[in-house]
């Protein structure tokens, strides 16, 4: 019997660290399995390609909505990053977004790539653009780029919708003038989470866009109670810490955190002297210590743990918010299934009208 898709959920492939990329073959068919609407794909220069994971879970699903995000434009020439997208496109038939986020400075200070800029992105995405609808692009000098001379097909005619991460205004009012969707950011909270929906809703409406137009998801770490203590911690505890030694700024004002415990956390010599990411190899000491010294309650509840039956009642938060859509974040389609059960005798049959395609509202 074929389980009913529930669109209006993703879960993220491939979740976190992985040394075995195929993995996500087995997860992309359990997501279809138990209802997930999409699987989201992060992008990691290891072995977690956006492209080739892309083809992998459009090549073994038959309704599972399929979303790169995020890559970065940077990271390819635009004719490529249009190819990647207009073949997976194809292959998905249909259910495939391209997500673009700004990635991280320094990340590419040390590649050797220019640093993201939100006039770049949108000029990027006007390429791409330009590119699935048959157009040639000829003289190009622009925030993206010089180029002489880009082109696909003269026949395509290919609706692809771009996603973007943001989580600061800047980035949310770009994506409200020019994305289909919106990807926002882990451990919000439901007012931050409102707020942002409203700078993104408003920035369309500003822009001439229906603001209803723009699929905006929320991204709710998820840790059931069934996962083991160690995972537990490490999904939860860990996966915050880790976003907090890499811009942890940006969430705290985000979420009108303190800044005074955020100062405690980050000069902190158990965490300033830390080598790695406390995500990847913290110990449950670890995890413990910073649980019960340095990540005020508040912050980390800004989740859903608990029951299966607890998780789902945060999913309809998100929703309440103002959220179309939640990924849930940080688990395997196989730690989401009770999650997913709870919530199909919860969730309101009025979502059932969301497309498959991540990045589209209608």
């Amino acid at each position: 019997m074929t389980t009913a898709q529930y669109p209006e959920l993703a879960g993220y492939g491939l979740a976190g660290h992985t040394d075995s990329p195929r993995d996500v073959v087995a997860e992309a068919r359990l997501a279809e399995e138990i209802g997930l609407g999409s699987l989201f794909l992060s992008e990691r220069f290891n072995v977690k390609d956006a492209g080739v994971m892309a083809g992998a879970v459009a090549g073994v699903t038959d309704r599972l909505g399929i979303a790169t995000a995020a890559t970065n434009h940077v990271t390819r020439h635009p004719l490529v990053t249009a190819t990647m997208a207009t073949t997976a496109h194809r292959m998905s038939e249909g259910r495939y977004a391209l997500g673009l986020g700004r990635g991280f400075d320094v990340l590419f200070d040390l590649m050797g790539l220019p640093r993201i800029t939100g006039a770049q992105m949108e000029d990027a995405i006007g390429i791409y653009r330009r590119l699935w609808s048959g157009e040639s692009v000829a003289g190009h000098e622009g925030p993206a780029g010089s180029y002489p001379y880009l082109h696909q097909d003269s026949a395509f005619d290919e609706r692809i919708p771009v996603l973007m991460m943001a989580i600061g205004d800047k980035s949310l009012e770009l994506a409200g003038r020019v994305a289909d969707g919106v990807v926002l950011h882990t451990f919000l909270t439901d007012e931050a989470l409102a707020r942002m929906v409203r700078v993104v809703r408003d920035s369309a409406e500003r822009a001439g866009r229906d603001p209803a137009s723009v699929r905006i998801w929320s991204v709710l770490a998820t840790i059931e109670d069934s996962i083991g203590e160690e995972a537990r911690l490490r999904k939860l505890v860990g996966r915050l810490a880790t976003y907090l030694q890499g811009y942890g700024q940006v969430l705290v004002r985000a979420n009108g955190w303190d800044e005074e415990a955020f100062r405690r956390f980050r000069e902190d010599p158990f965490v300033t002297g830390y080598g790695g990411a406390f995500d990847a190899i913290g110990t449950t000491a670890d995890l413990q210590q910073l649980a019960e010294r340095l990540l005020p309650e508040e912050w980390l509840s800004a989740s859903a743990t608990g029951s299966a039956q607890q998780c789902a009642s945060r999913i309809q938060d998100q929703l309440d918010a103002g959220a179309d859509s939640v990924v849930l974040h940080g688990a395997t389609p196989t730690e989401l299934r009770p999650v997913v059960e709870a919530w199909a005798q919860q969730r309101s049959a009025d979502l059932d009208a969301l497309p498959a395609n991540p990045g589209w509202m209608a």
